[in-house]
């Protein structure tokens, strides 16, 4: 788990996120405690209540008094949007920005992107409509 290139606490919160996204943490669900976190990756446990607090900011998860740290309603479609945004930023914009730069239209990075999906590696072939 551990990545030497990003804060401890920061790779805390993505793996507690990572767990509501593929479902194994569910909405309404009890959260790992900061204990057992720091127990698990023996960290500092105030490494571990950072990430956790990260979370809480975000609103991922909501502390019951006396119980513990529960996964908030909505925290699965919250993380997803916030996913799926990412990508478009990271990936899809960069690529399409690319794809303007060498000639290619949507359609030629459409049928890119589907060639690839099907394990197919055909020529891109610019649309010359495309500016």
């Amino acid at each position: 788990m551990v990545d030497e290139g990003r804060p401890l606490f920061v790779q805390i919160a993505e793996q507690v996120e990572d767990s509501i996204v593929d479902g194994s943490l569910a909405e309404e669900a009890q959260a790992p405690s900061t204990t057992e976190l720091a127990a698990f990756y023996r960290i500092n446990p105030a490494t571990a209540a950072k990430g956790i607090n990260m979370l809480v900011g975000k609103g991922v998860l909501h502390k019951r008094r006396g119980i513990g740290m529960f996964v908030a309603s909505g925290a699965r479609e919250l993380l997803l949007e916030e996913r799926r945004n990412a990508f478009a930023h990271r990936y899809v914009h960069p690529l399409l920005a690319e794809a303007r730069k060498i000639g290619l239209g949507p359609d030629d990075v459409a049928d890119l992107v589907r060639a690839g999906a099907a394990g197919t590696a055909p020529q891109a072939t610019p649309d010359r409509r495309t500016p």
